[in-house]
C-alpha cells in the first residue's frame, strides 16, 4: 500500500514538474527508531493518503512522501498526516521537522505555511535547486 502511493507520488511530481523525486530514499529510512511511515485509510479500507519522517541532521527528522489522492483531499487528511509524523518525530526526540516542496505544490506550501512551517537553510539533494523550498517547524517533545 504504502509502495503504492509512493508511485502515484511520483507520478504527481512528474505531471508538476516533468521527473519524479531524485532524492536518494531507502525503505529502512522510515524505520523507528530513526524515522517512522504512515498510511491513512478511507472509509472503505482504501489507502487514502501517507506520509513519513526519517532522521536528518543532528536532531531534525525529514518529513517525506506526504501525499492524499485526489479522492480523500480537502478533508483535512493531509493536516493528519502531518501532524502523526510530528508526533512521531517529537516522541523519537526530534527536535525539529524540515521539509523540501517545490513551487508547483502550491496547496502543499499553504499547508505547511499555515501549520507554522517557516524557511530554513536548504539541505539535501535540492539544496542548490532554483525554486526549491526548505521549510521547518520547531517541535515540543517532553523526551528532551
Amino acid at each position: 500500500m504504502a509502495q503504492e502511493l509512493c508511485a502515484e507520488i511520483q507520478v504527481e511530481y512528474v505531471r508538476r514538474y516533468g521527473d519524479g523525486d531524485q532524492t536518494p530514499l531507502e525503505t529502512d529510512d522510515f524505520d523507528p527508531p530513526n524515522g517512522d511511515f504512515f498510511v491513512a485509510f478511507d472509509a472503505d479500507g482504501e489507502p487514502a493518503g501517507c506520509g513519513g519522517w526519517r532522521a536528518h541532521e543532528d536532531d531534525d527528522a525529514e518529513m517525506k512522501r506526504v501525499y492524499v489522492r485526489e479522492t480523500s483531499r480537502r478533508r483535512g487528511l493531509a493536516r493528519l498526516l502531518v501532524a502523526a509524523v510530528e508526533a512521531s518525530a517529537a516522541e523519537a526526540g526530534r527536535k525539529r521537522v524540515v521539509l523540501e516542496t517545490g513551487p508547483r505544490q502550491p496547496e502543499a506550501i499553504a499547508m505547511y505555511e499555515a501549520l507554522g512551517y517557516r524557511p530554513v537553510t536548504p539541505f539535501g539533494y535540492y539544496a542548490r535547486t532554483d525554486g526549491s523550498l526548505h521549510l521547518g517547524k520547531e517541535l515540543r517533545s517532553e523526551k528532551r
